[in-house]
């Protein structure tokens, strides 16, 4: 989608930059393509070029030449062939050339950033398949420039704020999401099996979000669902029968041109038991205690150090044993991350995705996940569906 460009972003990564005496950083990642040029790439080949002054260059795949001009905030789009007769090598081996070519051209080559640490990333917008690092792609940089150096943990320091389109992006994901949630809770029903529910949830999502408002090109949902006895920590999508009186959880990722939720909603058809009633008594407490913490300079470890506390004061000692904060954005998971060794405050424009998990021996249990905006004197809820679900 065309959004105009974010200015603060474009402001913020380069006095990163000067403070990091950076010519230039190139990125390949498509979460960082995205966040630095707006454009979303389909097979991951792409780079972009982003230099301390001027305009920055994006490289890409022949076959996305006029979709990339078209969405690109930068006015410098090239392309390479994704095929080429007297050439059989991959792409992206092209792509590479074509950017040291961009670098040398420009007298880019002095003190280059490049992503030397990427522990995760995104997957291209086309199928969901990761296109990797590889030597030559380290040593063709290492080659050309006097000086290369790590620029993933600083881009992802700075990725941890949000600019106020970031954060209006991530309300549509929101949005799509609650639509989806509220759609499965109209129409889920006992026996249904947990993969006719993720897809109900996944196809209603992508049939109302691509064209949303007139704001969202392409919305994706991914899920997954267990229902009762086989709510788990993490495991598959399974054929169970969802359960009546029993919930039903739903952990779900939406995407909206490259912004993410990272939630867990839950649904249930009919009443819920007893056993179901305390148990999310119980959880609700502890969110909310642990969302109550969340503000600007507040430590990052309170919201681990919190959850962990009541679930163990609430007769499960050691759960969960998966991370229960991080941070969201242009992944569904990024930094920062709460443990109760993480140094460092919250600031206001970071984005949280805050959830505490209780798990049974031998299955069942619950989970609520929901992203909240810091803000100087709290947090804002990003996504309207209730984490109490009860009717």
């Amino acid at each position: 989608m065309g959004y105009p460009l974010d200015q603060e972003k474009w402001r913020r990564v380069r006095e990163m930059m000067e403070r990091n005496d950076l010519d230039a950083i190139v990125v390949r990642a498509p979460d960082n393509v995205l966040y630095l040029t707006n454009y979303w790439t389909m097979k991951g080949y792409d780079l972009a070029i982003f230099p301390r002054e001027g305009e920055p260059t994006l490289l890409v795949i022949e076959p996305q030449f006029r979709e990339a001009q078209r969405t690109a905030w930068n006015k410098d789009v090239r392309f390479f062939p994704f095929y080429h007769p007297k050439d059989p090598r991959p792409p992206m081996i092209r792509a590479v050339e074509m950017a040291v070519e961009v670098l040398r051209e420009r007298k880019l080559t002095r003190r280059v950033g490049i992503e030397l640490s990427q522990t995760s990333q995104i997957c291209d917008r086309m199928v969901g398949e990761p296109t990797v690092y590889w030597q030559g792609f380290y040593d063709a940089f290492r080659v050309a420039c006097k000086e290369t150096v790590d620029a993933a943990p600083l881009l992802a320091q700075v990725r941890m704020l949000k600019t106020g389109q970031e954060i209006e992006r991530m309300r549509l994901a929101n949005e799509l999401a609650a639509l989806g949630m509220e759609h499965a809770r109209d129409n889920i029903k006992p026996g249904m099996r947990e993969s006719e529910v993720a897809a109900m949830i996944e196809g209603h999502i992508h049939a109302v979000g691509v064209g949303y408002k007139g704001k969202v090109e392409m919305a994706r949902a991914f899920t997954l669902v267990w229902s009762g006895p086989g709510i788990a920590t993490f495991t598959a999508t399974s054929s169970r029968p969802v359960i009546e009186n029993e919930p039903t959880l739903v952990e779900i990722w939406v995407c909206a041109d490259g912004y993410w939720t990272d939630l867990t909603k839950n649904l249930c058809p009919g009443l819920l038991t007893v056993r179901y009633n305390a148990l999310l008594d119980q959880l609700l407490t502890i969110f909310n205690d642990a969302i109550a913490s969340v503000h600007d300079g507040a430590p990052m470890s309170d919201i681990d150090r919190i959850i962990r506390k009541g679930i163990d004061a609430a007769g499960y000692p050691g759960q969960p044993s998966h991370p229960v904060g991080h941070g969201v954005g242009a992944r569904a998971h990024e930094p920062p991350y709460s443990h109760q060794l993480a140094p460092g405050t919250m600031q206001a424009g970071m984005v949280w995705a805050i959830e505490p998990g209780i798990y049974w021996e031998g299955g069942g249990g619950l989970r609520l996940e929901d992203n909240f905006l810091v803000t100087a004197n709290g947090c804002e809820k990003l996504c309207t569906y209730p984490d109490d679900f009860r009717r």
